[in-house]
């Protein structure tokens, strides 16, 4: 795990952005006990996008402000470290441990590229009972990489990318939620004066879909051209 931890640091996938202030935070086996950890999934990027980072965009302030606000909703236990604050966790594709978080987030997800060992293991984690929420990714470019990549782990003959209807229980499962907004980042809010399209018209119209298996489970959701996260 220590050569794995090094070997990210050094990888293209760590570069820049949030890499001089916080290196990720991987797993060991005890860092799962039954409560709630942020798992954040570390990808390799086709290319870079305009106000992104890849699979770190947002990090760790997404995983840290999340782990926090589900502890004050909800009743779910939050796991925390020794001077209390959330246990956050990123997770590459190929490590073992992504088996043990029910879900994982996928940040600026237009960029992903995943190789075949990468597309299999994802397989295995969606079929197996795994999440996916796919979030902060802007306009049509994004939207078509994305699709590309995770065609290939489910295969949209077996597994259709479908619009989530508003009558779908999701919508209901712990709030009622009437309507997806759109959120862009702050810069850009402020930048903008107030705007929430990132990419002008190409990103005008917030998408909330997901492809389910046979058994009509979710295993997948994207929030398209917004960052709730």
């Amino acid at each position: 795990l220590v050569t794995a931890t090094v070997a990210a640091q050094e990888s293209p996938m760590w570069r820049g952005g949030w890499g001089r202030r916080f290196p990720p935070r991987m797993p060991t086996s005890d860092s799962f006990d039954g409560r709630y950890n942020f798992c954040r999934l570390m990808y390799q990027s086709a290319y870079r996008e305009e106000g992104g980072q890849g699979w770190s965009t947002d990090y760790p302030d997404a995983d840290i402000n999340f782990s926090i606000r589900l502890g004050e909703l909800t009743k779910t236990p939050v796991k925390l470290d020794r001077r209390g604050d959330p246990e956050f966790l990123v997770l590459p594709v190929m490590n073992p441990l992504l088996f043990r978080c029910p879900w994982a987030i996928v940040e600026d997800a237009g960029t992903a590229q995943f190789d075949d060992e990468e597309v299999e293991q994802l397989r295995s984690y969606l079929l197996k009972g795994g999440f996916l929420w796919v979030d902060d990714f802007w306009g049509s470019q994004a939207w078509e990489s994305w699709v590309s990549e995770i065609s290939q782990v489910l295969p949209p003959s077996q597994y259709p990318l479908v619009d989530i209807p508003h009558d779908h229980p999701i919508f209901r499962t712990l709030f009622n939620v009437e309507r997806i907004p759109q959120i862009p980042s702050i810069q850009y809010w402020r930048r903008l004066g107030g705007g929430t399209s990132e990419r002008g018209r190409d990103s005008a119209e917030v998408h909330f879909r997901g492809i389910a298996d046979e058994r009509g489970r979710l295993m997948v959701v994207m929030t398209h051209n917004t960052d709730i996260a």
